[in-house]
């Protein structure tokens, strides 16, 4: 990947008078002295000061042109969630709008009963709704995400994963739905980088194989355009190469099975012109000179995408023979399809309020289906879900007998689109006809389908079996509200039922535990707003009982917690002699290895302690200890997947060792690249202008080309173990360096 400018303030104060006036860039300037005494003394991973970041996510907003307050809102977009800062001194300060932003990108503080998965899909849920008041909350967070993304390199490879897997699952799609073409790209760019580096890797290295080659043809392809755009007539007409995302070339070869060879559009032209006429023009000029190929043209003009995007897309047989993908749109659908909503944000000075929410809400106007999922969903995770399902995966786009067009996921059916429109027509759904002829429920709609919905005011309601015919979550949960409120009373009796006995099967007194207090205060960390509606989703099948059962008796399980880690503590420091203790021959044999001379056991002193060989610490690494039988105490990585955190042997260990130590500690190293040739010896190179001690190295070679080098090091702490590995980074071709577990 790339480096990206690391910009500073006085960049930043450039970029923004460059297409502000002066009084706007003095507010900015004003967010930048305030979010600089905030994050004073504060630093990220990477050792950077902290206001490094709030600069770079502003200037990623300066570069889409963005209005003061927006751009203020990004460098101000921490202070709240990590310094003493209130939401009070931002109104005060910089005002409402400048403040709804700001909170509106603010995570939600800890939710007690909350799991980190059911916390992460309460901040989404608090995102997305903010957008809806204010589109420049998620044009302020996709800026944050992508500066992230950036620097995520600083981070620990399983948090890496995760946060670009949620990247993949929530942000870029978010920014595709908001036309935002060029966060998009990089963050699924990015993504595919950590969530799969050889896959990664290997499109790189196939995209750079016959790069000069592609190169000649696009300049060959641009040229004959351009003479017969000339001879047309037209002027103005930008022709030029595009190039293509890796994460695109990814998704077709491995989601929808195409060799490399067989994506047509990494060969493509992309034509900028004044007008949609001349969009028309430009495309019969091409039709003319190359024969378009069979089912291969889109026009997003006439019918735009959900997220504004317009231009005409056409495949021809281009010069050699080979297929040449060519897309003609208009400066303004260039800069939506660039910037998409952004580009109604950016700066315009003078602009009203008025004039941005009409141009923003009325073209987007899927903001509606965010606010009716949230209405039609229980919880945060089920609303994600919806969210995910029906607004961010693949869409067919169907068209009712009036000529409205509806847009639903694709797979849908006339169920689903009968409760989009409206929950009435659902209930009262008979039957549906498609282009005119009769079809079944469970037809799945096409684009271009003109459906009808057949309704009858006699009809017995929805069936049980509809929730298998249905895959939008508002039809679902508009299904499952209609049973629920039907049969309440009999599901309220049967919840209390339930929890009763899972109570009961817990070991928990059931007097104790089934108070009204008790449950009252239990409703309090869920969305329930009556103990009845908790019992009435028990009995429906809706909510499990072990949920409750925990938050109903987490008071008394905290108590027992704390009681038996005191006991284990008292324990430990009573019963340690009867572990076995290093013997004369053992002390020797220590002191001369010198690496477990270094730990330090917490109250305990003169046990045989020994370096975990699955995960292999080095001085610098977080470590625990865990209590063997007869062997002491063995001492592992905290991140080690051999340890269980709930596991009562374990205890506090800590590193001690002088700065005048020597002493080498094993570490395992694993290189994963292409198997190029001096793949190895470069490898052994960079390991040995670092460190002068190489145990063993190992490689083997998988059927896709990926050489798998395995070394054991010799380091003397994890500032030169991180260093080594830095440095291998570094080396062409080399997809993923690691620590493994062995």
């Amino acid at each position: 990947m790339s480096e990206h400018k690391i910009w500073s303030k006085e960049d930043l104060f450039k970029e923004i008078s460059s297409y502000m006036n002066e009084q706007h860039v003095g507010i900015v300037k004003k967010a930048y002295e305030f979010a600089s005494i905030c994050h004073k003394d504060q630093f990220r991973q990477s050792g950077e000061p902290y206001i490094v970041h709030p600069i770079q996510v502003a200037s990623i907003l300066a570069t889409l042109k963005m209005d003061p307050e927006t751009v203020s809102a990004g460098l101000l977009h921490d202070v709240v969630e990590d310094t003493g800062a209130e939401l009070s001194d931002i109104a005060e300060l910089f005002g409402n709008d400048i403040e709804l932003i700001v909170d509106g990108v603010t995570k939600l503080g800890k939710i007690k009963y909350k799991s980190n998965q059911e916390q992460l899909a309460e901040n989404h849920r608090k995102l997305l709704l903010a957008m809806c008041k204010d589109i420049r909350v998620m044009i302020v967070k996709l800026a944050d995400r992508l500066h992230n993304m950036r620097t995520l390199k600083h981070l620990k490879p399983e948090k890496q994963r995760r946060i670009s897997n949620e990247t993949l699952e929530i942000y870029a799609p978010l920014a595709d739905r908001l036309g935002i073409g060029t966060i998009k790209w990089e963050l699924e760019d990015i993504s595919l980088r950590y969530l799969n580096p050889q896959q990664y890797y290997r499109i790189v290295h196939l995209m750079n194989s016959k790069r000069d080659e592609r190169v000649s043809y696009i300049n060959e392809a641009v040229k004959e355009v351009n003479q017969q755009v000339k001879q047309m007539g037209l002027k103005n007409v930008e022709v030029y190469g595009r190039p293509k995302h890796l994460y695109s070339v990814y998704h077709k070869m491995v989601i929808k099975k195409k060799q490399f060879e067989q994506i047509y559009d990494l060969l493509a032209v992309r034509c900028i012109v004044d007008s949609i006429k001349d969009c028309y023009a430009v495309l019969g000029a091409i039709h003319t000179k190359w024969s378009p190929m069979p089912g291969r043209f889109k026009d997003y003009i006439a019918m735009p995408k959900a997220n504004m995007y317009q231009s005409l897309h056409t495949t021809v047989v281009g010069p050699g023979g080979r297929p040449l993908e060519v897309q003609i749109r208009t400066k303004e659908m260039h800069q939506i399809a660039e910037y998409g909503v952004a580009a109604h944000w950016a700066y315009k000075e003078g602009a009203t309020d008025e004039v941005k929410e009409s141009s923003d809400n009325n073209r987007l106007n899927w903001f509606k289906r965010i606010i009716e999922l949230q209405e039609d969903t229980d919880s945060a995770s089920d609303f994600m879900d919806g969210v995910k399902g029906d607004l961010f995966g693949d869409h067919v786009y169907a068209f009712t007998p009036q000529g409205d067009v509806l847009e639903l996921p694709k797979g849908a059916g006339p169920l689903d689109m009968a409760y989009l429109i409206h929950t009435d027509i659902g209930n009262h759904t008979v039957g549906s006809r498609v282009n005119g002829k009769i079809e079944p429920l469970d037809y799945q709609i096409k684009t271009g389908d003109i459906v009808e919905i057949m309704t009858s005011s006699s009809s017995a309601g929805p069936s049980q079996d509809w929730i298998s015919l249905v895959s939008t979550s508002r039809a679902k949960h508009k299904i499952r509200q209609y049973f629920k409120t039907r049969d309440r009373e009999k599901n309220v009796n049967a919840g209390r039922e339930i929890l009763t006995k899972a109570v009961k099967d817990a070991g928990y007194d059931v007097n104790e535990i089934m108070t009204k207090e008790h449950l009252e205060d239990a409703i309090k960390g869920t969305y329930y707003n009556q103990v009845n509606d908790m019992f009435a989703e028990i009995g429906f099948g809706n909510k499990q009982p072990n949920g409750i059962v925990n938050i109903l008796t987490a008071s008394i399980r905290d108590e027992a917690e704390k009681k038996r880690i005191e006991q284990q503590q008292k324990d430990i420091l009573e019963n340690h002699q009867t572990i076995e203790k290093p013997t004369d021959d053992v002390n020797k044999t220590n002191k001369n290895k010198k690496p477990s001379d270094g730990i330090v056991i917490e109250g305990v002193d003169n046990l045989l302690v020994r370096l975990s060989h699955c995960c292999s610490p080095v001085p610098g690494d977080e470590v625990v200890g865990y209590i063997t039988k007869g062997r002491g105490v063995s001492v592992h990585r905290k991140d080690c997947p051999n340890i269980n955190d709930n596991d009562e042997r374990l205890v506090s260990v800590t590193w001690n060792i002088a700065s005048d130590n020597h002493a080498s500690f094993s570490a395992n190293i694993e290189v994963q690249g292409y198997n190029r040739n001096n793949l190895l010896n470069d490898v052994i190179k960079k390991v040995s202008t670092i460190c002068k001690q190489i145990n063993s190295i190992e490689g083997k070679v998988d059927h896709d080309k990926t050489a798998v080098i395995s070394l054991k090091v010799g380091v003397r702490n994890l500032e030169q173990l991180d260093m080594i590995i830095d440095h291998l980074k570094n080396i062409p071709d080399v997809y993923v360096v690691k620590r493994p577990f062995m």
